[in-house]
């Protein structure tokens, strides 16, 4: 066809040669805003990260590396089987993953109009005319190429490219995003059901004991040293104490739902059996607030999209100015197959043709108004997205600090409620105490076991939120690759 167009281009009258290279020198240009991130404004640190007096550190923690997969820094086989099953099967990575595939489509369809279209045609007609009283039957034999193309004079297609291009990077983003989103879940709710495995296994030797008081108080009621009263407040501890600990399953097997649809299975087809579970918090180093801009895949894609909505201004204002189009037409023509491509059947046609919109009503205003108030809301999306990704940091390492202190302190709580219950169940033996003291001490001590454990699950679920918050390990140079 290259060739076709410089024969033709020999045929051109001078002044529309000189129009078509005209029309290639001024194709350099585009016309729009030419694109610069918007600037956002980011504190020198996080306030929770400043080191002072009262510190968050945690002891002696597992280092994360977020250049590797983070949550192999819990150190635990079977998680990472888990995570590594749902980055292959879950089926909103799936989705995420078809929406990337298709706006990269988009964007090889919006490259496709920097070229020339060529097209063929082959045609055979018969038709019976009528001149001055004379019928004529006649064959017409056709067989022709054509081609067009659209000068890219002010860059319309070029900002549509870049719009395209931009907005398959933001969906490269959100894919990323979303691997993310589900790698947390994930492991937060595989935390959960472990810390309520350390829950009922916490409730097996409570119940066990819980027994043994009720053979204790029956023993003695029989010996007339307890009272009726004695056994049933011990019959009822135990019983309070079995239901919560059935109620228990009610929330693990709830999580072991959500395991298995993040997986992309079907609950009734998955289970996760007890195993020992000793994790600990992840020591994750923050960064700076700047570093965010880069290290998160949501603050990205809304950046992309930006990019992609000052790309569309520069689409709307082209549409203020003429267009150019080349046009070339060859082939043969013929009302017999014995001339069809002989000299005498051959034809073709070139033609130029620069046409622009002189009024429509302020359509090209209105798009060219809608085109900057959507750059407008990008730019709102972007910031407002960099500050929620500055929170969420912000809260996760709150979370955490105060988290250390208060298992200090629940630690604390729980060794005196164990002296307390052991010395007010040796009492109730001599003699010199109640029963009641014995159950309000039992009370206690079970309520703040229950409280550590769950303080320390809060604790890991906080560490693996604060892993997200700073985008897992990602950075946003993975967009410039293919």
């Amino acid at each position: 066809m290259l060739l076709a167009f410089m024969n033709a281009a020999r045929l051109l009258s001078p002044r529309l040669l000189c129009l078509a290279l005209a029309s290639a020198w001024m194709g350099g240009c585009a016309v729009g805003p030419d694109y610069q991130r918007a600037p956002v404004e980011t504190p020198a640190a996080y306030r929770e990260a400043v080191p002072d007096d009262h510190q968050w550190k945690v002891a002696e923690p597992r280092p994360v590396d977020l250049t590797q997969a983070w949550w192999v820094g819990f150190d635990d086989d079977r998680l990472n089987e888990l995570v590594g099953q749902a980055n292959a099967t879950n089926q909103s990575l799936r989705q995420a993953e078809a929406q990337y595939r298709q706006s990269r489509a988009l964007a090889q369809a919006a490259r496709s109009a920097l070229f020339p279209t060529l097209g063929a045609g082959v045609g055979v007609g018969r038709a019976r005319t009528n001149t001055l009283g004379i019928q004529a039957v006649s064959n017409t034999h056709v067989a022709n190429l054509d081609a067009s193309w659209e000068i890219d004079l002010w860059g319309q297609v070029r900002r549509s490219i870049e719009a395209a291009r931009d907005n398959a990077q933001a969906s490269a983003a959100d894919l990323a995003a979303a691997r993310l989103t589900i790698q947390g879940e994930l492991v937060q709710d595989y935390i959960q059901l472990r810390v309520t495995d350390v829950l009922k296994a916490l409730y097996a030797r409570t119940l066990a004991a819980y027994e043994e008081s009720l053979k204790l108080t029956q023993s003695q009621f029989r010996a007339g040293v307890a009272t009726s009263g004695d056994v049933a407040l011990a019959q009822v501890t135990l019983n309070a104490a079995q239901a919560q600990a059935i109620d228990l399953d009610v929330q693990r097997n709830q999580l072991e739902h959500a395991i298995a649809v993040l997986l992309g299975r079907a609950p009734a087809e998955f289970t996760l059996a007890p195993e020992p579970f000793s994790m600990r918090p992840l020591a994750v180093p923050p960064g700076l607030p700047s570093a965010l801009l880069e290290r998160r895949p949501d603050i990205s894609a809304a950046e992309r999209r930006m990019a992609a909505a000052n790309a569309n201004i520069g689409v709307a204002r082209a549409a203020y100015f003429p267009s150019l189009v080349l046009t070339a037409v060859g082939g043969a023509s013929s009302g017999s197959l014995a001339n069809w491509f002989g000299p005498p059947g051959r034809v073709w046609s070139l033609g130029a043709a620069l046409a622009g919109t002189i009024f429509d009503g302020g359509l090209r205003n209105a798009q060219n108004d809608q085109a900057v108030a959507a750059y407008d809301g990008a730019v709102a999306a972007y910031r407002q997205t960099v500050l929620s990704g500055m929170q969420e940091v912000e809260d996760n390492l709150s979370a955490l600090r105060v988290l250390d202190q208060e298992v200090v302190v629940q630690d604390q709580a729980v060794d005196a409620a164990r002296v307390a219950e052991r010395v007010s169940l040796a009492q109730y033996r001599a003699g010199t105490a109640s029963y009641l003291a014995v159950v309000t001490a039992q009370a206690l001590s079970l309520s703040n076991e229950r409280t550590a454990i769950q303080l320390r699950g809060r604790e890991l679920a906080a560490s693996v939120a604060l892993v997200k918050a700073i985008g897992g390990g990602w950075q946003s140079d993975a967009l410039a690759q293919p």
